[in-house]
């Protein structure tokens, strides 16, 4: 099978890096795979019998240089599936690619963008985020790509739900596949040292849909009750200049520590905490989640992703609503107060994630099946 993807992972430019790994294996499952993704300058990593193709484009541009490189490659290389890793720009481009050609549109969503976070910025409970005037947009891109996919493929039954609740019939059904997540723990490593003794730990990127904000605010709710209770923030982002200004503004100053920039050991940071917190205004998956369910660690997070179909609320996870610091503040009270609700909390979860893990098909084959229906 010959196929393309359309993507703008920059890691897809790096040899070294666990994207282009997993892309080699993807490439040796399905037959020939082609990417094309943005790049600064014109480039091409090739492993067996993957070619990575780097196209020179800006974020104006990004659409049509992309269409026009996979629109070349579609009759130069006969390609089959033309798979966009997003239904926005890339999938506008990739949609663009195959006009004039016999290759098949799929899709792959890994953001619940349907959601009413996607677009919104907060509530009267909670701090206001930035949202980006284009995710309106890249809504309406995703209007005009999705009824002309021939396939598509989501990471969780609720994006699921919620494209068949807005497109119905206009779509194909989609096919639910989870995110690959190793299931080998790594080793612990310590945290960066505090003065506190109940760690929170939090782990992504410093941007507006994560919400970090909400997770200084619940802390900032319980810091005179309960002293010895830290948040340790692991990331890097745009917002990480707001974020330390909040954390001074709010007198938390000592009890939030930022780690100086990504962390490859994050995961194994989440074995030394005493709780890990998520506080997203929206995922796909949740592959943090996972990671901390699997390291064994009691998890708070609001109401997203597998949230509800993989973890349970109060059976699996603290769960609570997007922008709500209170609820949060709850929850981070009762996991300092009751040491049996997080050891419950703990096995629980890991027996959930574990069948979950168990059930679903993520591997390279999984994938290249999904793909070769459209053939």
């Amino acid at each position: 099978m010959q196929v393309l993807f359309v993507s703008n992972d920059p890691g897809l430019l790096n040899k070294d890096s666990a994207v282009f790994a997993r892309m080699v294996e993807y490439a040796r499952t399905i037959g020939t795979l082609h990417i094309v993704t943005s790049s600064l300058l014109p480039h091409m990593l090739t492993a067996d019998s993957l070619y990575v193709h780097g196209v020179s484009c800006t974020r104006l541009t990004r659409v049509r240089e992309l269409s026009r490189k996979a629109h070349a490659l579609i009759l130069a290389e006969n390609i089959q599936v033309v798979s966009a890793q997003d239904p926005f720009e890339q999938g506008l481009a990739a949609l663009r690619a195959i006009r004039g050609t016999n290759a098949k549109l799929h899709i792959q969503i890994h953001t619940d963008f349907l959601s009413p976070w996607f677009v919104r910025g907060g509530n009267f409970r909670s701090p206001k985020v930035p949202v980006p005037i284009l995710n309106r947009v890249r809504r309406k891109m995703a209007d005009a790509v999705l009824p002309h996919a021939s396939g598509i493929r989501v990471v969780s039954s609720r994006i699921e739900a919620s494209l068949v609740k807005r497109y119905g019939s206009r779509i194909v059904k989609p096919a639910v596949l989870p995110i690959a997540v190793p299931t080998t723990v790594p080793e612990k490593v310590p945290l960066p040292h505090h003065d506190f003794t109940f760690a929170l730990l939090t782990v992504g990127r410093l941007e507006p849909e994560k919400r970090i904000e909400d997770s200084i605010a619940a802390l900032a709710r319980v810091k005179d009750a309960y002293p010895a209770v830290g948040l340790i923030i692991v990331g890097e982002g745009s917002e990480k200049a707001r974020l330390e200004k909040l954390v001074h503004t709010l007198g938390l100053e000592g009890r939030v520590l930022f780690t100086d920039g990504w962390r490859t050991d994050a995961w194994g940071m989440m074995r030394s905490a005493q709780a890990y917190i998520q506080t997203s205004a929206y995922e796909g998956y949740g592959r943090t989640l996972i990671e901390a369910v699997l390291a064994e660690v009691p998890v708070i997070t609001t109401d997203v992703g597998i949230v509800g179909e993989v973890l349970r609320g109060y059976e699996d996870v603290l769960s609570a609503p997007v922008a709500d610091p209170a609820a949060l503040a709850v929850h981070i009270r009762a996991l300092v107060e009751d040491v049996s609700l997080r050891t419950a909390l703990t096995m629980h979860a890991k027996a959930s994630v574990e069948q979950h893990v168990r059930s679903v098909d993520t591997s390279a084959v999984g994938i290249a099946a999904n793909l070769a229906q459209l053939v």
